[in-house]
């Protein structure tokens, strides 16, 4: 049932310059990503501290939604740019530039649009916290846009999931945290680890299903470079790698709460399954949306435990 839907998305028709053209450029499904790092930032904050600023969590969080819609929008303009689609080999998700739904240069306009408002959600945390903020920001804005930009775009090398580690992952979790509070707790820097490289494995997923694509357009990513058996092993050290971080969380978070992510080991089981038996194609897809899904409920069960652990503490 799932496959059918992922390949009913495919095929249903998208009128150019419609929203549904711009839904396939943004990749809706994909905030995910930015979503769980600042809601475990942000809970494992509060329950620190007893007290976060809630506008100056909205300003993050819509930072972090921005910077993904950065992300995949230059990742559609400039995948189609360089010719990636020319081959007709790739089975990924639809891209709107390649297909002709949106142009280039309108893309290339949102970009800048959504950049403008990013900056200026980035000034107002830099008017709350002060200018190491704008370091923050000013790097994730050049992280975004160099994924697929500039004359050596991240995702024609292999650091690709290490850099979406790094952003969505470290980043993300310590700079939320420390932007709301004005310090980064040693849970938050464990949990950092942990998000990143659930979001990591998204990427991964990406990479091992176009695998055979990417060989062909030139791309390097870790799992051209290291092969097939190498990006199985990167999955699944991505994939299970947050749940052997909850035993140190507890110790350091001396709340048992923390340990709620551990309810999703079957799930996370059962996608490692999916992701090595799963064959090539659009099928692919939603062992994609299913990382997402389980990155989300992880954020969500972690913040939930470390909430219950403030409560009853």
């Amino acid at each position: 049932m799932t496959v059918k839907r992922a390949a009913a998305d495919d095929i249903h028709p998208v009128r150019a310059g419609s929203l549904r053209a711009w839904a396939v450029a943004v990749r809706p499904r994909s905030l995910l990503v930015a979503i769980s790092p600042v809601l475990v930032g942000g809970t494992l904050g509060f329950a620190r501290q007893g007290a976060i600023d809630l506008l100056a969590t909205l300003l993050v969080l819509g930072a972090a939604l921005l910077m993904q819609v950065i992300t995949n929008m230059q990742n559609d303009v400039g995948y189609t740019v360089r010719g990636g689609e020319r081959s007709g080999t790739r089975t990924g998700l639809p891209r709107a530039t390649a297909n002709g739904w949106l142009s280039v240069r309108h893309v290339r306009a949102g970009i800048v649009v959504v950049a403008l408002v990013a900056t200026g959600l980035g000034l107002a945390l830099v008017a709350y916290r002060g200018w190491p903020v704008l370091a923050i920001g000013v790097s994730s804005l050049l992280a975004a846009l160099a994924y697929m930009g500039g004359p050596r775009p991240i995702a024609y090398t292999p650091f690709g999931e290490f850099t979406v580690f790094v952003f969505f992952g470290l980043v993300a979790v310590m700079g939320t945290d420390w932007v709301l509070t004005g310090h980064v707790g040693i849970v938050s820097a464990l949990a950092s680890v942990a998000i990143g490289s659930l979001a990591a494995a998204a990427l991964a997923v990406n990479n091992h299903r176009d695998i055979a694509h990417d060989r062909i357009v030139g791309r390097r990513t870790f799992a051209v470079t290291f092969g097939e058996s190498g990006s199985r092993r990167l999955f699944t050290a991505l994939l299970f790698l947050p749940f052997a971080l909850l035993a140190p969380m507890l110790a350091w978070g001396h709340s048992p709460g923390l340990v709620l992510p551990l309810l999703l080991l079957p799930a996370a089981w059962r996608l490692r399954h999916d992701f090595v038996s799963c064959p090539r194609g659009t099928a692919f897809n939603e062992v994609l949306f299913s990382t997402f899904r389980l990155e989300l409920w992880f954020a969500a069960l972690l913040s939930a435990g470390a909430l219950f652990g403030r409560v009853s503490g």
